[in-house]
Order: C-alpha cells, then sequence, then structure tokens
C-alpha cells in the first residue's frame, strides 16, 4: 500500500492547510483503527478519534518528516490503548443479573440443613438445640408457619424469633459440618 504522507504534506498540515489535515486523517485513520481493533480495544472508533484530536493539537511540535507524523500518531495509539486497559483493569466488568437466564443459585442455609437430613437426624439435632430454637425451628421447618405466627405462639417478639431462628439454623449447620468432618476423616 503506498503512501500519500509526504515531508511537504506534513509542512502544509503544519502552517493549518484543512486539504492538508484531512488527507492525513484519510491515510493514518484506517490504519490506527486496524491497530486498536487487533489490539482488542474496547471502543476502537473513539481511541481512533482520541488520537487524531491530540496529533492535531500537536502537530506543530512534530519533527522528522513523514516518518517521525507516523512515529508519533502510532505512539499515540498505542499509549491510548494501554490507558484504555488499565481503566478495564481498576473498574469491574457489570453484568445484569437475570433470573431468567442465570441459572446459578446457592441453597439457603435452611434449605442446606434440611437437604442433608433424614427425618431420625433432624429430630436428633433439633434435641441437640436448646428449647427455644428447637421450638422455633420446629414452628418454622415443620408447621411452615412465618415469622409473625411463630411469635405469636411462643409469645416473643418477631425480632426474638428471627434471632433464635438464625443463631438454630448456624448451630445446625455447624453439627452437619462437624458430622461431615468426622466421616470423611474416619
Amino acid at each position: 500500500m503506498s503512501s500519500t504522507l509526504t515531508d511537504d504534506l506534513l509542512g502544509a498540515a503544519q502552517a493549518g492547510d484543512t486539504e492538508a489535515l484531512n488527507r492525513i486523517y484519510t491515510e493514518l485513520s484506517p490504519r490506527i483503527l486496524g491497530y486498536l481493533t487487533a489490539r482488542g480495544s474496547e471502543d476502537p472508533e473513539a481511541l481512533t478519534q482520541d488520537v487524531f484530536l491530540a496529533l492535531f493539537s500537536r502537530l506543530p511540535s512534530i519533527t522528522g518528516g513523514e516518518q517521525g507524523l507516523r512515529t508519533f500518531a502510532f505512539s499515540m495509539a498505542h499509549a491510548r490503548h494501554v490507558d484504555e486497559t488499565r481503566r478495564r483493569t481498576r473498574r469491574p466488568a457489570l453484568f445484569s443479573y437475570d433470573p431468567s437466564v442465570d441459572h446459578r443459585t446457592t441453597a439457603s442455609a435452611e434449605s442446606s440443613a434440611l437437604g442433608n437430613l433424614t427425618a431420625e437426624g433432624a429430630l436428633g439435632h433439633l434435641r441437640s438445640l436448646n428449647s427455644d430454637q428447637s421450638d422455633v425451628l420446629a414452628l418454622r421447618i415443620v408447621a411452615d408457619l412465618p415469622l409473625d405466627e411463630v411469635a405469636r405462639v411462643l409469645g416473643k417478639s418477631t425480632g426474638a424469633v428471627k434471632q433464635l431462628q438464625r443463631r438454630g439454623l448456624h448451630k445446625l449447620k455447624q453439627l452437619l459440618v462437624d458430622k461431615d468432618s468426622s466421616n470423611h476423616g474416619a
């Protein structure tokens, strides 16, 4: 591909000739865009425009003729790409959550505990909790009562029932982890 850039064209552009500026842009922009695209830029068109804004503002200071212009233009393109890459690594990529597409789930402590228990084992583990925790979990899980009804049945505040449930589930989880560790270690 032959170049239409010449030292005379650069001199005319440095003197403010708009036709010369247009020819420099026409000659270099596809190559800079190609370079930025090949390097994996997120927005190579925008970076190409940034390169030319900076290039044209510094045009009077460019030395080395046509070769100096090319070197300077691609040095700027490279620097813009490096800056973009650094910005990308500093800011995490954001993705919207769509439950109809993303089927990853994490089981709640309650369902995890229930999934690992047989009926007999569940009763044994419930008996290892203090009586308030055992009552709350039995009413929430076995009787399937909501928090406010469990609170009324036990004569406690809803906040107290939540705390008892949380502590009871935590203790059940710990019992299951300890049981699992002893089964795998034996």
